[in-house]
């Protein structure tokens, strides 16, 4: 998203989705969708649970010795004739891939799906150079030609009906495209075929990489993961370094999981192994790999409280599940990473003062826990994540002023039991059949989309004392 969006409150951005009726039945449509697929999937998966244990043990393991996987990694890949390049920031993530560029005379990449390479915002860094990006996903192919941002990290256009992207493509490809889900993915195949065999570099991300086998993991479902991997002649894997993970026997948990948690799927359709460049005697694959092993604000977050979010596979299932996202979708968030779990890794990535107003934005209700195939337990990081913001002044001026004061009379019985008197005799004037249905004031927000409860004509207190 824009600066210039950014500038917009959040409140407004997401008042804005709420309003926009062709967003709220493509949310709704895809969100039930995803949700039952999931259910049903882990319901036939007996072993599910314990899959999960087992992945969230591996991904804290994993983290305990990250060094020591990152650079068995790193050793294995360049064993195999791959170049390894680490970046501290997105800036020289970028800056190593258009060095490659200019050094190899790029002059088209074709990508596979990767939020990794949005993260870094790579196709504004490589359109810039002068180097044509082609999205070759086509959910990200579609989003590219609507030049905008994906709404979900597994379904990028997920907030775009068959119609509006029937439209898109009758634009921009001069023609006249029914709303027909087969005859648009014809269209898309077309274009993008040759694309495919004129582009000079391919570019990845990382689902996993395989420590101990030097191996990097691509899951998808539309087969162009395989042509971006093996027809350019330079293939770059663009990776968050806490992707890593032991061995091939740790992926196998991984990978029953994965697909369940995303799309309901068993397994995916295509799950990619590569390793390094094309060998002697084989017939297909790059004449260069390069990995490129980015931190990007992930290594800080060992030791605080963000810890956890290095644990997210990506699945986007905390999305499809959490209130908050299924109404707004993933634009109003303003940033790469939408949902629950992308408020977590926005304030990882871009600073606490980036989610002043986003860490308010989750119900806490728990959805996101209950389905994430690592149990990250989001709703308890996002309340410490506020309290972050306290504690540093990031938050409103008012809003801790308002939150203190009502901790005092929390707790202190006295003032408690005066805050229960007053708020009788305030109250009067709003209650309406037994509901505050229209505060005042700063309160008027509250009250704007949901009813209150009014103060009891006894507090629990005083009627726990006549019982006695």
């Amino acid at each position: 998203m824009s600066d210039q969006a950014l500038r917009t409150p959040f409140s407004e951005r997401a008042g804005a989705a709420l309003r926009d009726t062709s967003l709220q039945q493509a949310l709704t449509l895809a969100t039930t969708k995803f949700i039952g697929l999931r259910k049903e999937a882990f319901a036939t998966y007996p072993q599910g649970e314990r899959a999960r244990d087992q992945a969230r043990a591996i991904k804290e393991a994993t983290l305990q010795r990250l060094d020591h996987y990152l650079n068995m990694l790193a050793d294995n890949v360049e064993r195999l004739g791959g170049h390894v390049h680490w970046a501290t920031t997105g800036e020289e993530a970028c800056e190593t891939i258009l060095r490659i560029c200019r050094e190899c005379r790029v002059k088209t990449v074709v990508k596979s799906k990767s939020m990794a390479t949005e993260e870094i915002e790579l196709n504004e860094a490589l359109e810039h150079a002068g180097v044509t990006p082609i999205e070759t996903d086509l959910g990200e192919y579609i989003i590219q030609l609507a030049r905008e941002k994906p709404s979900h990290i597994i379904a990028p256009a997920i907030h775009k009906t068959r119609g509006q992207v029937a439209d898109l493509f009758s634009r921009v490809l001069k023609g006249q495209f029914p709303a027909d889900p087969e005859v648009l993915t014809a269209v898309a195949r077309k274009e993008l075929r040759q694309k495919f065999l004129q582009a000079d570099m391919g570019i990845t991300g990382a689902n996993f990489a395989v420590a101990d086998t030097g191996t990097i993991v691509l899951v998808t479902n539309e087969g162009n993961g395989r042509m971006v991997t093996s027809l350019p002649r330079i293939h770059v894997a663009v990776m968050g370094i806490d992707k890593v993970i032991p061995s091939m026997t740790d992926l196998m948990f991984f990978l029953g999981i994965l697909a369940r948690s995303a799309t309901g799927q068993k397994i995916s359709v295509y799950t990619t192994l590569v390793r390094g460049p094309r060998q002697p005697g084989e017939l297909e694959g790059p004449d260069e790999f390069h990995l490129i092993l980015m931190d990007n604000g992930r290594a800080r977050q060992i030791a605080s409280e963000l810890r956890e979010a290095l644990y997210c596979l990506r699945c986007g299932a905390c999305l499809n599940v959490c209130p908050v996202y299924r109404q707004i979708g993933g634009h109003a968030y303003g940033y790469t990473y939408p949902g629950p779990i992308g408020i977590l890794l926005t304030a990882m990535l871009k600073g606490d003062r980036a989610v002043k107003d986003l860490a308010h934005a989750s119900s806490l209700c728990g959805a996101c826990q209950e389905v994430c195939p690592v149990r990250i337990d989001i709703p308890r990081m996002l309340i410490e994540l506020r309290q972050r913001l306290d504690r540093e002044r990031i938050a409103p001026l008012a809003e801790r002023v308002l939150f203190k004061t009502f901790a005092q009379v929390l707790t202190t019985p006295a003032l408690f039991r005066l805050a229960a008197t007053l708020g009788r005799l305030a109250q009067r004037p709003f209650v309406r059949g037994g509901r505050l249905q229209n505060l005042p004031l700063v309160f008027a927000r509250w009250t704007k989309g949901r009813d209150l409860p009014p103060v009891a004509a006894r507090t629990f207190s005083e009627r726990w004392r006549e019982l006695r």
